[in-house]
């Protein structure tokens, strides 16, 4: 049944638990529906058979991007250099569910990319120029003799060894070491590096079985197997650990203002040069956060933010979810910044941001895929007043 249908793939897109080929097919359901009362008829039904609804936007703000998708689709059929058969826009008639993200973002798709049918002909509705793809995975792996493997480029299975330790890549885009359990104690430590590019992001599994997230800009150097009393990485940039626990060897991060020390647990270190403090967030365990003299103990749900002072604020009850959004595929903000959206995206697409005239000062609450072009992500953020021009990749970002 179709309805049913759609009711499980939009709780799979609203969960975030969608495969790529889920994403696909809800779109191309939507796209089958034709008549615009059926299609309001199924997404009211779905919505109201979501077990659990979330605000990502307040209704009021719904109403506002809601009117600005809408408004960008008019103009963008009365330019068009076909004639085109208006409709009436089925979003108007579901104001109630567009308090969702969810569905906002199926509706700026829907709008922006399906198909419009004219005079027995189907027109490609116009795709906005100059857009720019999002990043993927993509990194660069040094060894310790100084040789470099691409590792998009690479093939999957066994690319090198640091002494006893096997380097191999899995079909899924990993870097996984794998050392053998019994060491020599007297092994030479090969330090590597994963760097990432600005449109770039990779995992890596480490000789211990610590998995490591790298974003966008951001490097991991580490030794090709642990030996000794203490497991020590260095990151730039922004990672997220997950470490295998063991109480005989802790595992310490240094970011170049801090250390952070931990025996096993889940944890987001954010230290990129551009940004203002280092954040540390705690997911699950616990860490010791240490720079200069200060010494700070995290619980679950805190964060540690270092000022370039090297003064250390701890904030209760982070929304874990905001920080660690970026490893599940979505921008996703409370009350940032266009300063700081921009920077993700600077980030993220491997363009330049620059401003015309005083930075506007506006706060954003939402969260979108990071799968999608950027000029998805600008629509989304126009409705506040900003405006963009793509010049090539770089932003300019417009009052």
């Amino acid at each position: 049944m179709p309805n049913a249908r759609l009711n499980y793939l939009f709780n799979q897109y609203f969960k975030k638990t969608a495969t790529k080929q889920e994403e696909q097919e809800l779109f191309e359901l939507l796209d089958a529906y034709a008549d615009d009362e059926e299609l309001t008829a199924l997404l009211k039904n779905t919505w109201d058979g979501f077990e659990n609804k979330e605000a990502v936007f307040d209704p009021i703000k719904s109403g506002q991007i809601l009117n600005h998708i809408l408004q960008a689709k008019a103009k963008e059929e009365d330019s068009a250099s076909v004639p085109t058969i208006k409709r009436i826009p089925i979003w108007k008639k579901f104001t109630a569910a567009a308090a969702a993200l969810l569905l906002l973002s199926v509706a700026a798709r829907f709008y922006f990319y399906r198909p419009q049918k004219c005079c027995n002909k189907t027109v490609q509705k116009h795709q906005p120029k100059n857009d720019i793809l999002p990043g993927g995975n993509k990194a660069i792996l040094t060894l310790a003799n100084g040789k470099t493997i691409v590792l998009d480029n690479a093939h999957t299975g066994l690319l090198a060894k640091q002494g006893s330790t096997n380097i191999a890549k899995t079909k899924d885009g990993q870097v996984i070491y794998k050392a053998p359990n019994n060491l020599p104690t007297d092994q030479n430590i090969a330090l590597n590096t994963i760097s990432t590019p600005t449109g770039g992001q990779y995992q890596v599994v480490l000789a211990d079985g610590s998995k490591v997230w790298l974003n966008a800009a951001s490097s991991l150097r580490f030794p090709a197997v642990f030996i000794g009393k203490k497991r020590v990485v260095e990151i730039t940039g922004e990672a997220y650990f997950e470490v295998a626990k063991n109480a005989a060897m802790p595992f310490l991060v240094k970011t170049g203002r801090s250390v952070i020390e931990v025996l096993g647990t889940h944890f987001n270190v954010m230290a990129y040069d551009n940004e203002s403090v280092i954040k540390t967030t705690l997911l699950e365990g616990s860490v010791k956060v240490k720079s200069g003299n200060s010494v700070n103990f995290l619980k679950p749900g805190q964060q540690a933010l270092l000022n370039a002072q090297g003064q250390t604020k701890i904030i209760e009850d982070v929304d874990v979810d905001d920080e660690t959004a970026w490893k599940n595929g979505l921008f996703q903000f409370k009350d940032a910044g266009i300063e700081t959206v921009m920077r993700q995206a600077e980030r993220w697409y491997n363009v330049t941001i620059s401003y015309e005239g005083k930075i506007p000062v506006k706060q954003f609450t939402g969260r979108i895929s990071r799968s999608v072009k950027i000029s998805e992500l600008l629509n989304m953020l126009k409705f506040f007043g900003v405006n963009f021009k793509i010049d090539g990749r770089n932003i300019t970002v417009m009052k």
